[in-house]
């Protein structure tokens, strides 16, 4: 009985309430973020920035497997986050991406929940930029990133004091333009597009940031 009160009292239920609650967050946008990158960029056939498409750039480039790439990519930019963003964001950033991985995983095996969108890359652009960017900014409102992407992001964010949209938008740019040497213009475009949007929308949650409670 005394051990159940002197729990009340210091806090720590509510402490293991708001721990459910930040994992919860993660998981739900990792799940939006998969959805999205499966039911509409996969089927779409959406050209990414960032780490993903200088994975994609680099294999049609010298026929080595985007997963190799992908791995050492994003274990860099894990290494530089844990030195510069902290266990916390190491810690998070783990949990998020065996989320991500896991969930895109159910949802190839579930198949397409949504019809394609190919004809109408403009609709996919939009609702892709939408998806990506709901999920992807939930998690790195909690501190944590889903790949080697977000993590890119927020490092240059730190380093260069600028706002995260910017970031974002900074290394998708600059992957999307390398890819012009293979993908036509008009992918590209539409893919400026989506990565726009989803920069928009990631800065828009990160401003919507709660304040802490008052005691």
């Amino acid at each position: 009985m005394h051990f159940f009160r002197k729990k009340a009292a210091t806090g720590a239920a509510p402490d293991y309430n708001e721990r459910w609650l930040h994992y919860g967050c993660l998981l739900l946008g990792a799940a939006i973020l998969s959805f999205g990158m499966y039911n509409i960029h996969s089927q779409s056939r959406i050209t990414e920035g960032g780490v993903l498409g200088m994975t994609l750039f680099l294999h049609h480039w010298t026929g080595i497997s985007p997963g190799v790439y992908s791995f050492f990519l994003d274990m860099a930019c894990y290494a530089v986050g844990y030195k510069m963003l902290g266990k916390d964001f190491l810690k998070n950033a783990i949990f998020a991406t065996t989320c991500y991985a896991l969930l895109y995983r159910a949802w190839e095996t579930a198949g397409y929940l949504l019809p394609s969108f190919a004809d109408r890359p403009l609709t996919a652009a939009l609702l892709g930029g939408v998806f990506v960017g709901v999920g992807a900014g939930l998690i790195v409102r909690k501190g944590g990133a889903s790949g080697g992407d977000d993590a890119l992001a927020l490092i240059l964010a730190r380093l260069t004091k600028q706002k995260i949209s910017r970031a974002y938008f900074f290394t998708d740019f600059v992957v999307l333009m390398l890819s012009l040497t293979y993908i036509p213009p008009a992918k590209i475009f539409f893919s400026l597009l989506t990565v726009t949007l989803s920069s928009a929308v990631i800065e828009l949650l990160q401003k919507q940031k709660p304040t802490a409670a008052k005691s």
